[in-house]
């Protein structure tokens, strides 16, 4: 009896154990950024870019719009907080409108704003690699000379493929912008040629590519449009469900694919999270399927970067810990009613005269 009561025992106090770990450890939970946050730092007030990292998961580039100064932010999903920031040495920008991450692990600045509508004869963008270790800390940014097969013109909008890592820009105007392609390459000097790609009907003022590059989301400051990504081109799938925002300035997906997160300017802007659904999901998204487990079975996307994190696929709660205090004191609950009835058992066996 005495080898039951011990082997019963540890049986319910091993369960317990196993299930406070189990409750304790990151769930199957999607980017913390997928329920939104609030850009917290006082200095960001003109928010105009928003771009994931590669290289932090959970963490999401950001800058101001022009009189800034050369400054890129890394800010925590979860938080809001700034945890870094980035100064771009040497360089004085003009008007900085737009970020994202290249399948390089380089970050892409869009210094290609222009608020005459065309004025500008040249713009820029300011590349540099993702900091292993994120600090305040100052960088040398490759930059590189912008201009336009059919000339000038205003964007606010840059995006990076995450696959080829050929860079798009979309035009700004009120009969509706373009699709602009960069060259294969971004040359190390001269000038970069972008040409008209397709035409974009939209006052865009942002625009990102899917983690898998399968989807172009591109935004303005009352719409957007989602479109499929197909040999290089862009074919229209809908319209896209944009919140009311007091500046809506920029967008881009979670690691994960499954959300748009948009953003505004203003103090304390908050990231406003739009979830995706059918036919607007990226492929590598709508091929995943739910292990009834908690794992994941779908793995990364084509870059990578859906694998970062883990999708929500079992009804996890999304920090991680929603179901693991219920789960822990269940469990708990189980250890104490099993000891008493061992312990009950084995006191009515005493009484009945010995142990087996």
């Amino acid at each position: 009896m005495r080898r039951l009561v011990r082997a019963a025992c540890a049986a319910v106090v091993a369960a317990a154990v196993t299930a406070a770990v189990t409750a304790g450890a990151p769930g199957a939970a999607a980017d913390p950024a997928a329920d939104g946050f609030t850009i917290e730092d006082e200095r960001i007030t003109e928010s105009s870019g928003l771009a994931p990292s590669r290289a932090h998961p959970g963490v999401y580039w950001t800058h101001n719009d022009s009189d800034d100064g050369p400054y890129v932010y890394a800010i925590d999903g979860r938080t809001g907080e700034t945890v870094a920031t980035v100064t771009l040495a040497g360089v004085s920008p003009r008007d900085v409108e737009a970020v994202s991450v290249g399948p390089d692990g380089d970050v892409y600045v869009g210094d290609i704003g222009d608020n005459f509508g065309g004025r500008w004869p040249e713009v820029w963008i300011y590349r540099f690699a993702e900091p292993e270790k994120l600090s305040d800390q100052a960088v040398e940014a490759t930059r590189h000379t912008v201009r336009y097969a059919d000339g000038p013109r205003d964007a606010e909008s840059l995006a990076v493929h995450p696959v080829t890592g050929r860079v798009y820009i979309v035009s700004k105007h009120r009969d509706g912008g373009a699709l602009y392609a960069g060259p294969d390459e971004l040359p190390a000097s001269g000038a970069a040629t972008f040409t008209r790609a397709a035409d974009i009907g939209l006052w865009a003022t942002d625009a990102a590519f899917s983690p898998d590059g399968t989807r172009l989301a591109v935004r303005g400051y009352f719409g957007g449009t989602m479109y499929a990504w197909e040999d290089g081109r862009p074919r229209e799938l809908g319209r896209l469900t944009v919140p009311v925002q007091r500046q809506g300035e920029s967008v881009t997906f979670t690691p994960d694919g499954r959300t748009l997160l948009y953003g505004t300017e203003g103090e304390r802007s908050p990231v406003q999270p739009m979830p995706l659904t059918e036919e607007q999901l990226p492929e590598s998204a709508r091929e995943e399927k739910p292990d009834q487990t908690g794992g994941d079975e779908a793995g990364e996307g084509a870059d990578g970067a859906a694998g970062d994190r883990e999708p929500d696929a079992a009804g996890d709660d999304r920090d991680g810990d929603g179901g693991g205090e219920g789960s822990t004191l269940g469990f708990v609950l189980a250890l104490v009613a099993g000891a008493a009835v061992l312990l009950a058992l084995r006191r009515s066996k005493r009484r009945g005269g010995g142990d087996a």
